[in-house]
């Protein structure tokens, strides 16, 4: 596997990942249970983000 289809995989998993957070905190039913699972799924998204922008050239990494 080439360095870019591993990095596409590891973002589509991370993606992913950050989807089954989404809906598993919409089910939740516990205020803190859900915000923890909101907050995780938020870093997943901002981290591929930025895993993203660093494969596609962009030394600058999202704040």
């Amino acid at each position: 596997m080439s360095e870019s289809e591993d990095v596409r995989s590891r973002l589509k998993q991370m993606r992913g990942r950050a989807e089954d957070l989404e809906k598993a905190a919409e089910q939740a039913t516990d205020p803190e249970e859900r915000r923890r699972l909101q907050d995780e799924a938020h870093q997943l998204e901002s981290r591929s983000v930025q895993v993203s922008g660093m494969a596609s050239g962009d030394i600058y990494p999202m704040e």
